[in-house]
């Protein structure tokens, strides 16, 4: 990357950002978040849940109801449309011109802000090397692939050196193994820059890879903000819990610090009284014999480095569990389930 190439880790704040459309239809409720500079948050969420309409508030695609503030740094950019906010975005469809080349495409935001000709030539040039496509840079939009457009869209954005970055989706529309590759391409990319970046999506490995932190939505609130590590393993109530990654869940009887369990007790200093306790399916222990709670296999998975074990209790519950890859188990095979008190979780009533 070469030296000259710098961008100021600028600072996002939200504050009361609601947005509600015509008809009274309530895309977003009141939103606060402040957004480190050089931080990438992610926001997670499944359709309709409000990440996209936040999004499209703070490139200033729409404004949000009376109210509502959106600062970069010390400036209240609400009133201003994105052409006025130096804000770089990368959408889903890439959104490329089909009729310049490689090289037009990512000079066109420096000519339209009438950057010099000669400056802007070696601006995009930058970006091109940057972005490892140098040598498309002829070639027409209708001639690269889905991850080269992709990589085309993310230097357009990137050599207005733009304030902000906004990602919306911007790897749905490539095939799985393209999606991995160009998701750590773009972590290294955003943290060589220090940028600012809000990242859209509803695909969980892309939200823990990329993110420092993670705003969970739901039915346009946020339902938790957190680190990879915090989202996951203390996840703020039941939707999160199941939205992100497989959370199995036990009914239990808590009382006199023992955590009643199947046929077995665990140590407990938690919630008393009937509980349901959660559990992750790599903090199961599967073992012959010995656990808290007895099951037969229903199904297995062998995923190269676990098997995913599907265990069915005889009162029907159905748990599942991460063994290792070599685990050599068939249906109708009995196990017995154990678990460890610092692994199980209950949510708040």
């Amino acid at each position: 990357m070469s030296g000259s190439f710098h961008l100021d880790a600028v600072p996002v704040r939200l504050r009361r950002c609601a947005k509600t459309f015509h008809g009274g239809v309530r895309a977003l409720e009141p939103l606060d978040l402040d957004i480190r500079g050089g931080e990438t948050v992610v926001f997670l969420g499944p359709s309709g849940c409000g990440k996209t309409t936040t999004l499209r508030i703070l490139a200033g695609l729409e404004r949000p109801d009376e109210g509502g503030r959106v600062f970069y740094g010390e400036d209240d950019v609400t009133a201003l449309p994105i052409e006025r906010r130096n804000v770089g975005m990368v959408f889903q469809s890439y959104a490329l011109f089909p009729n310049m080349s490689v090289a037009e495409n990512v000079a066109y935001g420096l000519r339209v802000r009438g950057v010099p000709k000669a400056e802007r030539r070696e601006r995009a040039e930058e970006m091109l090397a940057m972005m490892h496509i140098a040598d498309l840079a002829g070639r027409r939009i209708d001639q690269l692939s889905g991850g080269q457009r992709q990589r085309v869209a993310l230097a357009r954005a990137l050599v207005v050196r733009p304030r902000v970055l906004l990602l919306d989706e911007p790897l749905t529309a490539l095939d799985a193994k393209l999606r991995d590759s160009l998701r750590l391409e773009i972590d290294r990319l955003l943290r060589a820059l220090g940028i600012t970046a809000i990242y859209v999506t509803h695909d969980q490995a892309e939200a823990m890879a990329l993110g420092d932190r993670i705003v969970v939505m739901s039915k346009g609130r946020v339902a938790q903000v957190g680190t990879p590590r915090e989202i996951y393993h203390r996840p703020a109530d039941a939707f999160v819990a199941d939205f992100i990654g497989t959370m199995n869940r036990l009914p239990a009887v808590a009382q006199d610090g023992r955590l009643l369990l199947g046929r077995g007790e665990l140590p407990w200093s938690g919630p008393q009284g009937r509980i349901e306790v959660l559990v992750r399916p790599e903090d199961v222990a599967l073992t012959a014999s010995g656990g808290h709670v007895d099951a037969r296999i229903a199904a297995t998975v062998f995923l190269g480095d676990r098997t995913r074990v599907v265990a069915e209790t005889a009162d029907g519950l159905t748990l599942t569990v991460d063994a290792p890859g070599r685990t050599d188990l068939a249906r109708g095979d009995a196990v017995s389930l154990g678990f460890d008190p610092a692994r199980l979780l209950t949510l708040p009533e």
